[in-house]
């Protein structure tokens, strides 16, 4: 037993359970990478006023949930609670905007972090797969990222989930639901923080989700009723966008989202067999983040999906991922001449593309075939001092159970053509 465990509201990737979330990584940036999108990766901490700057400090995530620290060189510096900010920095920093080719399509992969109270589906390590469309204000953008999503998805073989809808307005006409919102907030009976709260985002308290605090925001006014004709016909062509393509979604007018950059566009993706973790993932316009962060006027569309909450809602569909065998050949030396010669002839297999183990530690052949099995190894390669002599290896496929002598000099060229 280890002296030391994964930090509370961790966990490990270990075989065979990570070979999901790898799939599970893959699908997701699949539909991306073949939609244009180039891969980009940061560091797993940035400085903190960037997500204090971009997220919001009116949000949970940065006044509650954000791990910061200061250096010993004296920078103050959080570990990335999510991924638009540091990737949005990224690309400003190295002038992606100015290549002339807008939207800079972007798609990451990684952890992040957030100081959360833990249980099945939230984490305080978890991973994401996003995706970031920067430069380019169209309803077709979004979506796109939207269907690029859904698409991922259902190639998972997911089916139970939902898209939630919403626009959030703009700068022209959130300002005055803005003040109408605070007029209603003000009267109810709240704590003192959700009341501080009010006063910097309002729109943050839509997203409580307390019983008490739900109930009393019945008759609310809706944002639906202050929205612009520019962002009316905005949000039009976005539903009509995903109508076309079939992409069946439900409008939620309570629909925020927990960050403060979002704009117009907003939408979510939930599980309903996941309990109070429901959102699988979700997204939206963020116009105005650039500007917030120090940029020029950039405005942009994305998403990110959880990897974690993915699997969890594999899980509860029953659906097992068609994962190949991460072996496909394993050789197995009774001798030391055969090991040698067999160590050789996986080097030559490794180097043809099979991927082939090898019984280490000189097991017998008992052990030895237990290994191979569990290896799920396609075909086990068995050579011994009398194989060897007549310049043969035996080749077992572990289907059939049929063995046959191959040629030492053969024995790659027999496998490639056997696996294909």
């Amino acid at each position: 037993m280890s002296t030391f465990q994964a930090p509370k509201g961790t966990y490990d990737l270990i075989p065979p359970d990570s070979a999901k979330f790898l799939a599970v990584r893959e699908a997701i940036s699949a539909p991306l990478r073949n939609s244009g999108y180039g891969y980009i990766e940061t560091p797993g901490f940035e400085d903190v006023a960037l997500f204090a700057r971009g997220v919001g400090e009116s949000t949970d995530i940065v006044s509650k949930e954000m791990y910061a620290f200061e250096t010993k060189g004296g920078d103050k510096l959080a570990l990335r609670p999510e991924g638009t900010a540091s990737v949005l920095r990224a690309a400003l920093e190295a002038n992606l905007h100015k290549a002339g080719n807008l939207p800079v399509k972007l798609w990451y992969s990684g952890s992040y972090y957030r100081y959360e109270r833990p249980q099945k589906g939230r984490y305080r390590h978890f991973s994401q797969v996003g995706a970031e469309a920067i430069g380019a204000e169209d309803p077709a953008l979004d979506a796109e990222l939207i269907i690029l999503a859904d698409q991922a998805y259902r190639s998972l073989g997911l089916s139970q989930f939902r898209i939630l809808l919403n626009s959030l307005g703009d700068k022209e006409c959130r300002p005055v639901y803005r003040e109408a919102l605070q007029g209603f907030l003000r009267d109810l009976d709240l704590d003192e923080d959700t009341r501080r709260r009010i006063e910097i985002n309002p729109l943050r308290v839509l997203d409580d989700k307390r019983p008490d605090v739900q109930k009393q925001l019945t008759g609310a006014p809706m944002l639906r009723d202050y929205l612009c004709d520019a962002c009316k016909a905005y949000h039009e062509e976005v539903r009509d966008l995903l109508t076309a393509a079939g992409v069946v979604f439900e409008d939620d007018e309570k629909l925020v989202r927990g960050l403060d950059y979002y704009t117009r566009t907003t939408f979510e993706f939930v599980h309903d067999g996941l309990g109070s973790q429901s959102a699988v993932g979700g997204g939206g316009r963020y116009d105005g983040l650039s500007e917030m962060i120090g940029g020029p006027a950039l405005p942009s569309v994305g998403w990110a999906l959880g990897v974690d909450r993915t699997v969890l809602a594999l899980e509860v569909e029953g659906i097992t991922l068609d994962i190949p065998a991460s072996t496909s050949v394993y050789a197995v030396p009774l001798g030391e001449e055969a090991r040698r010669v067999l160590f050789g002839l996986v080097t030559e297999l490794r180097k043809a593309g099979v991927a082939t183990d090898f019984a280490f530690g000189g097991r017998g052949l008992k052990g030895a075939m237990k290994s191979a099995n569990r290896s799920g190894a396609r075909y086990t390669v068995v050579a011994g001092e009398r194989d060897l002599a007549e310049g043969n290896v035996q080749l077992k496929d572990m289907e059939s159970g049929e063995q046959t002598p191959v040629a030492v000099g053969d024995l790659v060229g027999e496998l490639q053509a056997r696996l294909g």
